[in-house]
This record gives C-alpha cells, sequence and structure tokens, in this order.
C-alpha cells in the first residue's frame, strides 16, 4: 500500500519515543487526534495518488506523526482534520505529490488551523494530565512574555504545557543526534536554526526589548526545538547544497524569533519555515552559481 521510503522510517523511528512520551503525559487526547489525523491524511494523498495510479508514500506518516505532535492536546478532532487536509491537499499534493512539494505539508496545516481558528487554537493547552484530569493552562511561552519565570527543569524534561510532542527537550535532543548520525538531518540546518535564534534572542532581551525572551528558556519553551529538528530538515522542502542550508536555517531562526518578538503570535516557528520554505530553492541556485 505504502511507497517505502527508508529515510523517512528514520525519522519515524526518531519520534517513536517522543510519541510515547506524549501518550503517557495526554493518553486518550493523544489517540483521538491520532486517529483522525492519520485517517483524514492518509485518506486524503490517496484520493490523490489513486488518480496517477501512485502508492500512498511512507513521507504521509511522517506528516501525520509530525503534525498530531504539533497540537494542543484539547484540540478539537475536527480542527485537528481541516488542518491535515489542508496541509496534504493544498502543500503537497496539487504541486504534485512527494518530492514536488515546496512548503512543508505539516507546518502548512498547522499554521492555517493556528490562524484561521486562533481563538480555540491558543486555549486548547493542558497541564499534565497523567491520564487524570488536565487543568487548562498558559503555555510557558506566554508565561515569559507576562514576564514570569520557567523551570528550565520542566522545559528540559517537558513536564509543562504545550503542543504534545514539543516538550521534553532531552528527547528531542537523541532524536536529533540520531538523525544527525544516520544521515538523515541536516546538523548544518539544525545548526544555523538553532544559533541564529539564540543570538538574535540575546541581543533582543539584554538591550531591553520588552516582549524578548530570557535566550535559554525561551528557546525550550514552545516549538522551537522540535521544529529546528524536524521540519527545518525536511529532505524535500530545504536546500540541497551545504551553503545554502547555512543561510536556510538563518531565515528560520531570525524570522521565528522576530514573529515570537514582535508579533501578536506568541509563537513563531511555523512562521519561520514557511519562510524559509519560500527561499530554498533561490539559496540553491545561488550556492550553485558560487561554487561555479
Amino acid at each position: 500500500m505504502f511507497q517505502k521510503q527508508p529515510m523517512m522510517r528514520k525519522v519515524i523511528y526518531s519520534l517513536i519515543p517522543i510519541y510515547l512520551f506524549s501518550f503517557y503525559l495526554y493518553g486518550l487526547d493523544l489517540i483521538r487526534l491520532s486517529i483522525f489525523v492519520f485517517g483524514f491524511g492518509i485518506f486524503t494523498e490517496y484520493i490523490m495518488e489513486r488518480k496517477k495510479k501512485k502508492k500512498v508514500s511512507e513521507a504521509i506518516l511522517v506528516t501525520n506523526l509530525l503534525f498530531v505532535l504539533s497540537l494542543p492536546p484539547k484540540t478539537p478532532l475536527w480542527i485537528a482534520s481541516i488542518g491535515i487536509v489542508f496541509g496534504v491537499l493544498f502543500a503537497k499534493e496539487v504541486y504534485g505529490g512527494f518530492g514536488r512539494n515546496i512548503f512543508n505539508p505539516a507546518i502548512a496545516g498547522r499554521l492555517f488551523i493556528y490562524i484561521a481558528f486562533a481563538g480555540v487554537m491558543t486555549s486548547g493547552w493542558a497541564e499534565l494530565g497523567f491520564f487524570n484530569d488536565v487543568v487548562t493552562t498558559a503555555t510557558p511561552l506566554d508565561l515569559l512574555r507576562n514576564g514570569q519565570n520557567i523551570s528550565l527543569y520542566k522545559l528540559f524534561f517537558g513536564f509543562r504545557a504545550g503542543s504534545m510532542g514539543e516538550g521534553s527537550i532531552l528527547l528531542i535532543l537523541l532524536a536529533a543526534i540520531y538523525l544527525i548520525k544516520t544521515k538523515t538531518a541536516s546538523w548544518r540546518i539544525i545548526t544555523s536554526t538553532f544559533l541564529s535564534g539564540l543570538v538574535l534572542t540575546s541581543i533582543l532581551f539584554f538591550i531591553g526589548i520588552k516582549s524578548a525572551l530570557p535566550p535559554i528558556s525561551g528557546l525550550m519553551s514552545g516549538s522551537f526545538m522540535f521544529v529546528t529538528i524536524f521540519m527545518a530538515t525536511d529532505p524535500i522542502t530545504a536546500p540541497k547544497k551545504a551553503k545554502a542550508q547555512w543561510f536556510y536555517g538563518f531565515i528560520i531562526g531570525i524570522t521565528a524569533v522576530l514573529v515570537r518578538t514582535f508579533s501578536l503570535f506568541s509563537e513563531g516557528t511555523s512562521f519561520g519555515i514557511l519562510m524559509g520554505n519560500t527561499f530554498a530553492s533561490l539559496l540553491d541556485e545561488y550556492a550553485k552559481k558560487v561554487k561555479s
């Protein structure tokens, strides 16, 4: 049924510990969202690929997994379904399917519902439940923007509110090591995205910008690390040339921090990815000309 793609399987393997940790924290909320996201995501690609007599790609499993882990645990099922359909259809299939899409489907779907249903998507957060009743709470990003302090311990190990897969920095870093070691993800993109985000956040914070986040806790909050490791390194929508990958990461990190700091949206990583996707091909062309 699925077109075999070993590289995509490695991404799935790296996400399994994060998914299991999210299940431990959010239980049935994660399962319910997963059923709808995987169902509608696979069905959408199947309908489009069937007309071309092609198989569904294993990449759709990665898209679905990343998308569901990027959601707040209390996201309504119908909104999650709309998001994944939009991402797969308009950010992937309309371009011709796997390998031809310009924008990351998971990010496109996430950003679409984040803007279209802002009221719901910014209030669907939950504190840790451990299979019990959860308590609605503000995210670490919102707390930091209001001048409150967040425990670095909770941020690093994932015991705080937020999207279901963005919590544990420890597991995300372990996944990064695995992806880099297996040559699945570009270390240049990861390094340049993180460093540009860290440097700009530090500058804005230390020159006294009121809405600027503390550098370390700021980058450990929200989806910055999750998106840097799993979305920025998407081999289809990222540049292929080494020099281009450095500039690509700079675009993502700088855009994310600027949106976080100066816009009404507390999270800017999705905007950063789409901005980077927009310039990816151009960066490759420029890198090619410089080399020649």
